[in-house]
């Protein structure tokens, strides 16, 4: 009997290691992908409500309609890396051109450069070497320049790596698209095994969460930016449209676009009319703050979590794992919050039972 219970466990173990064995090659092997599938299941909640009208108009063809989607995610995310790489190419070339034929120049310092508060004269002395004396200002601030290009070329490298990430994402997410339903009735029935009996509620809120942080954080975002841009563009600022692009970035990780808008304020004030400068100025504040009043109403819309825990969530989980927690940081936080909520109101019955039960 001894020896048939030792065969037992020794059974047990050999197919608990086999099986710890097998979970750990998959995880291995699943992790790299992680990031992409987590973005994967973010775009395909919030994007699915598109799929579907878009498939009701195309007269049910879900395939065409998945597919259309996925054809513009990869236009916007893989056309600004291939329009940037392209730039890089050609004005790396130009200036190699140049610079083989000695005609390799730096133009005159622009006008009102020097009118810059505080570092205005400094960078007019530093543009002038560079003008009049290349090799000068090269030995002079050559190892600055390689560590700054070094840096941009890295900041550069690592978005283009997740701009390839965030598009093999989009082609998962095509794929997620038809067997959404049943994917997520299968979530509902994990969620109920292990938050039983409201798990599948909590799947629910967690869909609803990401559908309105895409709109309150991305959408405002966005609208923000264009907002900038036909600013900046109305006013001839140069370069409006990648100023824009940063005011996109700063609005969706929670700084805002007065840290572009205030830089250049003070630069219309230098180089346009008093009226012009003002007219920017009085412009750029509502532009400035209307994520202030448009977020917490399109965010907190349907959900019965409160908004402060929602924004928490967003600042918190971006601060934590990066623009993707954005989405994770509301989800959990929800999810935690409901949680807890739900176990203080447990409680608290059984608290009222107790004290029925000694009356």
């Amino acid at each position: 009997m001894e020896k048939t219970d030792e065969a037992k466990i020794v059974d047990l173990v050999i197919r608990l290691v086999f099986l710890g064995l097998f979970i750990y090659s998959a995880v291995v092997m699943v992790a790299p992908l992680a990031s992409v599938v987590i973005w994967a299941v973010i775009l395909c909640i919030a994007l699915y409500p598109l799929y579907e009208w878009l498939a009701d108009k195309l007269g049910g063809r879900k395939s065409l309609a998945s597919t259309l989607i996925v054809l513009a995610g990869l236009a916007l995310t893989l056309g600004p890396l291939g329009t940037a790489i392209s730039g890089a190419i050609d004005v790396i070339g130009d200036l190699t051109e140049r610079a083989a034929a000695g005609t390799l120049k730096i133009p005159p310092a622009p006008d009102g450069l020097g009118e810059i508060p505080v570092v205005g004269p400094k960078l007019v002395q530093i543009w002038n070497l560079f003008e009049k004396n290349l090799d000068s200002a090269m030995s002079t601030y050559g190892a600055q320049i390689i560590d700054f290009i070094q840096v941009v070329f890295g900041a550069a490298a690592g978005i283009g790596m997740s701009l390839l990430g965030l598009a093999l994402a989009v082609i998962i997410m095509g794929i997620l698209m038809a067997p959404g339903p049943k994917l997520a009735q299968g979530v509902q029935n994990f969620a109920n095994r292990v938050f039983a009996p409201r798990g599948g509620e909590f799947v629910l809120m967690a869909g609803a969460t990401v559908r309105n942080v895409t709109k309150g954080v991305i959408g405002v975002a966005a609208l923000q930016a264009v907002a900038v841009w036909i600013l900046l563009a109305a006013f001839g600022i140069q370069s409006a449209a990648a100023l824009a692009l940063i005011c996109l970035i700063l609005s969706i990780i929670q700084l805002g676009p007065f840290l572009v808008l205030i830089p250049v304020i003070i630069y219309a004030f230098s180089t346009m009319s008093g009226g012009a400068a003002i007219l920017l100025t009085v412009i750029s504040i509502p532009v400035g703050i209307m994520d202030s009043f448009l977020r917490p109403v399109l965010i907190s819309k349907g959900l019965q979590t409160p908004m402060l825990v929602i924004l928490i969530g967003v600042i918190g989980g971006m601060m934590a794992y990066g623009l993707i927690g954005v989405f994770m940081g509301p989800v959990l936080l929800a999810v935690f919050y409901e949680l807890f909520a739900l176990w203080l109101s447990a409680d608290e019955q059984t608290q009222e039972a107790v004290q029925g039960d000694a009356e």
